[in-house]
């Protein structure tokens, strides 16, 4: 069996279909939520805000009026991702519910990732002071993107049996980080150069960032394409209605019940602190890069490519791991591992690149890993009929919608007016996320769930 080909088990089309989802929001993923949009909001907001864009020597303290409170530039973005993920606990949840309804899932993440498309695409058009169009579209992108996860992440259950989830998932990660090197590739290669192709670096920017819509939008066309449509399973019985009132019907009925799956909701509850933490390291580290250590855009974005060379092979090792020792133990190690990376990026020195590029190295190794693991465990552990619905709620901590990290983020730094101590302070968010974990009994839990116990956990 290849690399990156499909498990025996699995239908080869699909397999393609689903790995290639990711491959196409990961171009949104990082071009826009990970190394471009955070630094260049920020700089948008600090025009509008000061009449310039904030320095070390000459930082801007004035703050933004949103809806009456006074919002500091720097934070902004990070403001806008909380609030987006705080809409999601509601809004999510919903989509999940209907999904689990249709008989059309690929249809409702194609519909989802291709608005989310638009919105990025529209990106192009934030310029001058104009933050609050801006702080629109990466609302509209973050939120359509956690939906069409939603779906997505559910549609693993469909095409994988037990035994191969984690290898399907670690892979489709894998292909995720290959795209998203590709397209930073390219965006590297457009910024570096503007001057030589006749613009402003801030057009260059923007250019970037039209081409993480595009590339999402277009790349969507390949799941939509190849993955088929099945008809839903095992759905709870709720009261009659239309599509919309059934599916909160199903969603109370679910919340109402969960206690009957503690060793889920206990999982789901560990996966939510420590991918806050994940989530949080990945949106600031552009910005603190940035304005805390004084690197360029292009470092930045060659820092990210390394991550992103470097974690196509790390999510495929940690496959290997968990067939070896098992997705919880792999899992656990993952996040000591990056229970040291906070420390050391606490202690990073600033303007030097060698330390920074070995910190790129260390995120790469672990971070597509854990959270491929992580979404191949939570499977297990659903109980059938309610995929999507108990998808929606994992959503909630999931990439680009983590709220409880980047508002300590952001208020730790609007407190101390430093970046350092805010990333220091999502150490606690792995630890949290650790000690939960411990507990979870992955057996008792799948068993619970009604699911096929697979050969190791």
């Amino acid at each position: 069996m290849g690399l990156l080909s499909a498990p025996a088990a699995v239908d080869k089309r699909e397999y393609w279909g689903f790995s290639l989802y990711d491959w196409a929001n990961s171009g949104y993923v990082t071009t826009v939520g990970t190394v471009l949009f955070a630094p260049y909001l920020t700089s948008v907001a600090e025009t509008a805000a000061c009449g310039y864009v904030g320095t070390t020597d000459k930082p801007c303290h004035t703050n933004l009026d949103v809806l009456g409170l006074g919002i500091s530039p720097g934070s902004l973005a990070f403001y806008v991702v909380t609030v987006a993920t705080l809409v999601s606990a509601l809004f999510l949840p919903v989509v999940g519910a209907i999904a689990d309804r249709m008989a059309r899932k690929k249809l409702l993440m194609c519909g989802f990732a291709w608005t989310g498309a638009l919105a990025a695409c529209c990106m192009v058009f934030v310029g001058g002071g104009r933050w609050e169009l801006g702080a629109l579209l990466l609302f509209i992108g973050n939120l359509c993107l956690g939906s069409s996860l939603v779906v997505y992440d559910s549609i693993l259950i469909d095409i994988a049996p037990p035994d191969d989830r984690d290898d399907v998932s670690s892979r489709a990660w894998a292909f995720g980080y290959l795209g998203g090197f590709i397209l930073l590739t390219v965006n590297l290669a457009v910024v570096t150069a503007h001057d030589a192709l006749g613009m402003s670096q801030g057009t260059a920017v923007r250019l970037s960032l039209l081409s993480a819509g595009l590339w999402w939008g277009a790349f969507t066309f390949i799941p939509y394409l190849k993955l088929r449509d099945r008809p839903p399973v095992s759905v709870v019985p709720v009261r009659s209605g239309n599509l919309v009132r059934q599916s909160f019907g199903q969603l109370a009925a679910t919340l109402k019940h969960m206690r009957t799956y503690p060793m889920t909701l206990l999982f789901l509850v560990a996966y939510l602190f420590f991918n806050d933490g994940i989530q949080t390291v990945i949106s600031v580290s552009s910005t603190y890069g940035e304005k805390q250590l004084g690197f360029e855009t292009q470092i930045l974005i060659a820092t990210i490519l390394l991550v992103q060379f470097v974690a196509f092979f790390g999510a495929l090792a940690f496959g290997r791991f968990a067939r070896r020792f098992g997705t919880k133990n792999t899992i656990m190690g993952g996040l000591v591992f990056w229970m040291l990376i906070v420390i050391a990026g606490f202690m990073l020195p600033a303007e030097q690149i060698a330390p920074f590029l070995a910190m790129g190295v260390a995120i790469g190794i672990v971070l597509g890993g854990t959270q491929a693991l992580s979404r191949s465990a939570f499977s297990q552990l659903i109980p059938k009929g309610r995929e999507a619905e108990y998808f929606s709620l994992y959503q909630a901590g999931e990439r680009g919608t983590s709220w409880l990290g980047t508002l300590v983020f952001g208020l730790v730094h609007q407190i101390t007016g430093s970046y350092r101590p805010a990333i220091v302070a999502l150490g606690l968010f792995f630890v949290i996320g650790l000690v939960l974990l411990v507990r979870v009994d992955m057996r008792r839990g799948i068993t619970e769930a009604g699911n096929t116990q697979p050969t190791l956990v």
